[in-house]
């Protein structure tokens, strides 16, 4: 799910969306919310991928069954992979099956390239001719084994990753809360339980109003934090700042004005770390020494 970073990367990004193309605020906060629940539509479009891969292999068992000369391993296939505990618990997972059901378009066509080139891929891999050659049948060999092929296959497929930004352009800055959430759902499953419900996107609606409640303070109190991000320039002009550092400093003043129960120094700690991902490589050292001295000026715990 979202954690509090998350979400404050996604003000960052509406802010300076925004700043890019101005719209009304009301719209802004709408689409903040909407690219956040669209989260889980790229987690289920993800979880579907992999039930999808066991949909793949058990195909290619018919084929080889259906064959009019057979070997071997057409008449007596290895199941290994198709009765994976993991794989079958995503596909019998209620919440799962009912969501895809109102999304059509977040199922998975078992001749789509992507999947059968992922599928062929895996084959041809090390992990995967270990794991069916092994005599060893167990639910942590099987979580273990889907763990690893899910960062190794999905979580770094770059044609993955370009079909995904092609279905809907907000995924390209998602991939890291999806590949949590996906990473979290395998290693919550356990053994003779079954799986009815899944991670959720926004925890809570406290969450939700954190979110809204930032951007809101931050694009209606962008003037006054201006100035007190002036204020503590040395040797520099405002219209120096590049508009995403602006936008990173902006937020974080706003924050430690407006959530007074949030420390300073995890609100300082959180920007720093959001620089690193959007600003430019000394921006972090930048905007620690604003954020600091704001910190001390004010007294914020």
């Amino acid at each position: 799910m979202l954690g509090r970073r998350q979400i404050r990367e996604k003000v960052i990004e509406n802010l300076y969306s925004y700043y890019q193309n101005p719209i009304k605020q009301d719209l802004v906060e709408k689409n903040l919310v909407t690219e956040m629940s669209k989260i889980y539509n790229l987690y289920i479009y993800q979880l579907n991928f992999l039930v999808a891969l066991k949909h793949v292999a058990e195909n290619q068992i018919e084929i080889g069954k259906n064959k009019f000369i057979k070997i071997d391993s057409d008449i007596n296939p290895n199941q290994k992979f198709v009765r994976n505990q993991i794989l079958e618990s995503l596909e019998n997972n209620e919440e799962r099956r009912s969501f895809t059901e109102k999304h059509k378009e977040l199922t998975w066509d078992y001749n789509d390239e992507i999947l059968i080139k992922t599928f062929q891929r895996i084959k041809a891999g090390k992990r995967y001719q270990d794991y069916m050659a092994s005599q060893e049948i167990s639910f942590e060999e099987d979580q273990k084994f889907i763990g690893k092929l899910f960062l190794r296959y999905i979580a770094e497929n770059n044609d993955l990753h370009e079909k995904f930004e092609e279905f809907e352009m907000s995924w390209a800055d998602d991939y890291h809360i999806s590949n949590s959430m996906i990473q979290k759902t395998i290693g919550f499953l356990k053994e003779d339980v079954p799986s009815h419900t899944l991670v959720k996107a926004i925890k809570d609606e406290e969450d939700e109003e954190f979110a809204k409640k930032l951007l809101r303070q931050s694009l209606n109190n962008w003037e006054d934090a201006e100035k007190k991000l002036e204020e503590r320039l040395v040797n520099w002009e405002l219209e120096r700042i590049s508009l995403m550092d602006k936008i990173i400093l902006v937020a974080a003043i706003t924050e430690m004005d407006y959530f007074p129960q949030t420390p300073s120094k995890v609100i300082i700690n959180e920007y720093i770390d959001i620089s690193k991902v959007y600003a430019s490589e000394k921006s972090n050292i930048f905007i620690n020494g604003i954020l600091d001295k704001y910190s001390k000026d004010n007294n914020r715990a």
